[in-house]
């Protein structure tokens, strides 16, 4: 049903799609919708938590599981893209839709947001050890600009740009942008 509610809500807006839509994409009636969530509402922010979640979780396994800064930087960019250009719909209602949150939903996507960005400050601190923390809070959101602009960078003029030639440029273009000196 997420996945399904992800699609229509980029495509549509949040506040132009109908439980009766959410439900028929989800091959179930509008009213089932109330079997697994209070509302449209409820619907957006699970969505936007359990990405943010996982967001957050992938991005501290990485760094977890690298060998050294370089190679934990690495990871994450790698992390990011394979997010990007596997969840575009997403990017585009967390864009748009957020502020259709429940304040409390909108308080705790903020959080792991906030979270998932000071996984990556940390590994800047560890690469630019002479920078000032609030400088790599803007590498970090920098770089999110860059990849996360996917949605709309992977089309031409009509025309899908194939995603294995939308990823290397990616990850090259952010890896330069937050290792430049």
């Amino acid at each position: 049903m997420l996945s399904a509610a992800a699609g229509l809500f980029a495509e549509n807006g949040f506040t132009r799609v109908s439980l009766e839509d959410l439900g028929a994409a989800a091959g179930v009636s509008g009213p089932a919708v109330y079997r697994h969530f209070p509302g449209k509402q409820a619907v957006l922010g699970e969505l936007l938590l359990s990405v943010s979640r996982d967001l957050l979780d992938g991005g501290l396994r990485v760094v977890a599981e690298a060998e050294n800064p370089m190679d934990a930087l690495k990871g994450l960019i790698q992390f990011q893209v394979d997010f990007a250009l596997s969840n575009p719909d997403v990017i585009r209602v967390q864009d748009r839709d957020f502020g259709s949150l429940s304040s409390t939903d909108q308080a705790e996507v903020r959080s792991l947001q906030r979270a998932y960005v000071e996984t990556w400050v940390d590994v800047l601190a560890r690469i630019h050890s002479d920078t000032d923390v609030s400088d790599l809070r803007v590498r970090a959101h920098a770089a999110f600009g860059l990849i996360n602009s996917t949605p709309h960078s992977v089309r031409h003029h009509g025309r899908k740009i194939a995603v294995k030639s939308a990823r290397p440029i990616l990850e090259q273009m952010a890896l330069a942008a937050l290792t430049a000196a």
